[in-house]
């Protein structure tokens, strides 16, 4: 089960309440505390840093676990080629520390393949361990910028994705591998 509502911070004078939006102003714990919200659900949490924070400490102060509160901010990140000179960028490798026991996960286009660790969230999470190359947005299966090749294999998602990828592709943002798998990054 789902429910919206809308906060519009400033809404035009052609927005109208209850119709294009719910509340007037940001969302806050004020907002999120009218909602009546289950304490036993996940929560995802995009935006800048500041809003993050207060909405995870105020979802906690409310009796929701920790690990039901997801967070990803949304922002600038720092420039990847700053100046008019490339940054260097280290090739791609195993992860440091023990190698992981599970499935064999290759990277085809870096040519590396590593054990599955169940420490990682996600195969996003593997591939930024590795320093393979990939673009990513949302890490909730949301924005799709994470669309990946598969080449063989079978994942599954965590939490699935509101909108399934293409056929023969996957959302690395949110999946883990259920065998073996090739995926074209």
């Amino acid at each position: 089960m789902s429910h919206s509502h809308v906060c519009y911070s400033a809404p035009d004078p052609e927005d109208r309440p209850n119709a294009d939006f719910d509340t007037a102003g940001r969302l806050d714990m004020k907002v999120v505390g009218q909602l009546h919200l289950p304490r036993d659900g996940d929560f995802y949490i995009c935006g800048p840093a500041t809003f993050m924070s207060d909405l995870t400490e105020g979802l906690a102060a409310l009796g929701v676990a920790r690990d039901r509160i997801h967070t990803e901010m949304f922002g600038a990140g720092p420039s990847r080629t700053p100046g008019i000179a490339d940054a260097p960028h280290p090739p791609p490798h195993a992860p440091a520390g023990v190698a992981g026991s599970g499935p064999l996960v290759s990277f085809a286009r870096s040519g590396i393949a590593v054990a599955w660790d169940a420490k990682y969230q996600s195969l996003l999470e593997l591939a930024e361990a590795c320093d393979v190359p990939v673009r990513w947005s949302c890490r909730t299966g949301v924005c799709h910028t994470c669309e990946s090749g598969l080449i063989s294999g079978t994942v599954t998602y965590r939490p699935e994705p509101l909108q399934a990828p293409a056929d023969g592709n996957v959302l690395i943002c949110c999946c883990q591998p259920r065998e073996e798998v090739v995926v074209d990054l």
